[in-house]
């Protein structure tokens, strides 16, 4: 036996609902609706469109850090004399 739930103050009840809504397998709208989650709009593509560009732009800050610390560093020679 499940443990009492508190009631609820709105009077509804999402099991009674569920009970009530029967089996969602004839529903006549899937295959209107399956498009959504499909092809084009499937989760993976909808975020890989998300940001475009920040591949390109990630490998080219990058690129330019490398750059930077081997190409672009200032000789420093503190106490050191040339005549």
């Amino acid at each position: 036996m499940p443990p009492p739930s508190k009631p609820n103050l709105t009077g509804f009840d999402p099991r009674k609902l569920a009970a009530a809504s029967g089996n969602t397998k004839g529903d006549p709208w899937a295959r209107y609706e399956a498009w959504r989650y499909t092809g084009p709009f499937s989760r993976w593509n909808r975020f890989k469109g998300a940001f475009p560009g920040l591949g390109i732009a990630t490998v080219a800050f990058a690129g330019y850090l490398v750059y930077e610390q081997l190409f672009m560093q200032k000789e420093h020679h503190h106490g050191e004399e040339h005549h």
